[in-house]
């Protein structure tokens, strides 16, 4: 049994479903990450685990405790918000010590813990100030805290990073994978930064219209998409378009060529992913997966420049070309693209 079981989860908001029948399992001291575009039911799913919303049917238990009825004070769990709602006129260690207060912990304890709290996220000498006087990241390290001070089974995070700028972003993200570890705590973050998901999740749940349509260890799912969504939606995968073929791969009018896989696609295949990272230009042509276009546009990224190449058939291609490899083609240029038959995915939906 996992820490947290939802089974058959769904909830209605007048004529639009935003979740339709979800089962999710996370287990102790897992990182989950929820990803899916507007509307997808992130946000409401997280609110269904918090009790600000009811479900219309299904069910929440955590550590094997009914939770679908409870109200969300009673749930053994904490949420952070994205706007980190802090109280203004408290002071760090007030607004930390906020929740133990109101249950009546003793004064001596919630100093400690308030403490112990206020150490773990680095803000200990910053308990006597106020709010307005802390940067985008001291809030939100704040936040952090008041949510671990009552050292909850679950952690629920919502866009707990947006607010902060790109560096900071990054190393405060491997700061909270880091506290995550060290607490043993079960976080569940919903994010719309599938880099973000990717980086410091064990494992990400992508949902779509209201269903989970896969979840799995980060890499295995970015490697290996199981629907078109999924590939379009996490990494921008060329989602190609084609029809069976008699020897087991997949004609693709639009790409000018066949696609292979390692193995005979998978009966009622009707489209590949194939990742731009996984294509490199200047194959030989002939191999088993191979293609010729031309370079329509191109975008300098750092560390790789990213090109648009027009396919023979006229698909439009995405391509990495790693600034290892030298000057990219200019744009304008015939170029032959070649992969790996372990390149190619095959599509379930």
């Amino acid at each position: 049994m996992g820490l947290l079981e939802i089974a058959g989860l769904a909830k209605r908001f007048g004529a639009v479903p935003a979740l339709v029948g979800l089962d999710l399992r996370v287990e102790a001291g897992e990182f989950l990450a929820l990803l899916g575009g507007s509307g997808s039911g992130k946000s409401t799913l997280l609110r269904l685990i918090a009790g600000f919303e009811a479900p219309d049917a299904g069910s929440i238990r955590l550590g094997g405790q009914d939770l679908t009825a409870m109200p969300p004070h009673a749930r053994p769990l904490n949420m952070m918000f994205q706007s980190y709602a802090l109280f203004p006129h408290l002071s760090v260690g007030n607004n930390v010590g906020y929740g133990l207060r109101r249950e009546g912990t003793p004064r001596a304890e919630r100093e400690a813990r308030v403490a112990e709290a206020l150490a773990m996220v680095g803000m200990q000498e910053l308990a006597g100030r106020m709010p307005h006087r802390l940067s985008g990241g001291q809030r939100q390290r704040v936040a952090l805290a008041r949510a671990l001070v009552k050292r909850p089974k679950l952690l629920l995070l919502d866009e707990p990073l947006g607010a902060l700028d790109a560096n900071l972003r990054e190393r405060t993200g491997f700061e909270l994978r880091a506290l995550q570890r060290r607490t043993g705590a079960s976080f569940i973050m919903v994010t719309h930064d599938q880099q973000e998901a990717l980086a410091l999740a064990d494992r990400v749940a992508v949902l779509e219209h209201g269903r989970l349509v896969q979840a799995g260890p980060p890499r295995a799912v970015y490697e290996r998409p199981a629907t078109r969504f999924v590939a379009g939606f996490l990494g921008a995968a060329n989602v190609l378009e084609g029809a069976p073929d008699a020897a087991g791969g997949l004609d693709c009018p639009g790409l000018g060529s066949t696609l292979r896989a390692p193995a005979p696609m998978p009966a009622g295949t009707t489209a590949c992913a194939l990742r731009p990272e996984r294509i490199a230009l200047g194959q030989p042509v002939g191999g088993a997966n191979t293609a010729s276009g031309v370079v329509e546009d191109l975008a300098f990224r750092g560390d790789d420049s990213l090109l648009l190449v027009r396919a023979a058939g006229g698909t439009l291609l995405r391509v990495s070309h790693a600034e290892e490899d030298g000057p990219p083609p200019a744009i304008g240029s015939t170029v032959t693209m070649g992969w790996e038959a372990a390149a190619v995915v095959p599509l379930a939906g």
